[in-house]
């Protein structure tokens, strides 16, 4: 196995990571944005209030997007194996 090959599984690895956590962190980021802009305005500093919506925000992202994350990650996987043979050579 070559460098490049080795580079192009790291590469692939490191994408499909971002790819699926993107979509949560994305979504918890605003939601804490939007958290911190209302304690901001309001004076609460109450901690539960910016880590329950979060955690509301992000399982109910896994809900909507759970089966597609499933499926990439599937599909990479199964990429992965089929790679196997080849590798051993």
């Amino acid at each position: 196995m070559s460098v490049g090959e080795i580079t192009s599984l790291l590469r692939g690895g490191i994408f499909e990571t971002l790819l699926l956590a993107l979509p949560l962190l994305l979504s918890a980021l605003v939601v804490g944005l939007v958290v911190a802009i209302f304690q901001a305005t309001t004076s609460i500093q109450e901690q539960t209030l910016t880590f329950v919506p979060k955690v509301l925000v992000i399982l109910l992202m896994l809900g909507a997007l759970g089966g597609w994350m499933f499926t990439s990650l599937g599909d990479y996987t199964v990429q992965l194996f089929r790679m196997i043979p080849a590798m051993a050579r």
